[in-house]
């Protein structure tokens, strides 16, 4: 695995080492031992699926906070995402700040976001499938959200057409949210 470190301290763009031939490639997407020798400390607690039937569904920005924050393996398994970042950690010296990357199925590339940061995205094709592995268990208590709009963070997502949920809509604006 080939990790790249974004312009946001501790988040990697993963590439994976092909071993091709005239069957297709053979890659590893996850070793325990490979992410701590770049100190990423990751343990897989469980997994999730997304699919998005229309282009432009906007998902986001979600995070949960403490005492259960969570890492997040992300890839695009199929179709294309526009894949958004948002550095929460106030210690940080990119706090507030926001990355975003599209993320393909024929890349077979994965966001590594840490603990400590927001996550959304927004389709570029229907019927794109997310995959996520996370590094800890949902807990509905602490799940939270900041509103994909958020003028402190001027996100420029590629399309305003937009099909977003009741509840990402209803999230409240960073600048008032108590984390």
């Amino acid at each position: 695995m080939i990790f790249k470190e974004t312009k946001i301290k501790g988040a990697y763009l993963i590439d994976l080492e092909k071993n091709e031939d005239e069957r297709g490639f053979f890659a590893r997407s996850f070793c325990l031992q490979e992410f701590k020798e770049h100190g990423i400390d990751f343990n897989i607690a469980q997994c999730n699926i997304s699919f998005n039937k229309k282009k432009g569904t906007l998902r986001g920005m979600h995070y949960q906070s403490t005492p259960f924050e969570e890492a997040k393996l992300v890839s695009c398994i199929k179709g294309r995402i526009y894949d958004v970042i948002i550095d929460l950690r106030k210690d940080s010296a990119t706090y507030c700040q926001w990355l975003a990357l599209e993320l393909r199925e024929q890349d077979y590339r994965i966001l590594y976001v840490p603990k400590g940061f927001a996550h959304g995205f927004q389709t570029l094709e229907s019927n794109s499938v997310v995959f996520y592995q996370m590094s800890e268990f949902y807990h509905p208590e602490c799940a939270r959200g900041i509103r994909w709009d958020d003028p402190l963070f001027l996100i420029e997502w590629p399309s305003n057409d937009q099909i977003i949920s009741a509840k990402d809509r209803t999230y409240p604006l960073y600048i008032k949210n108590i984390l």
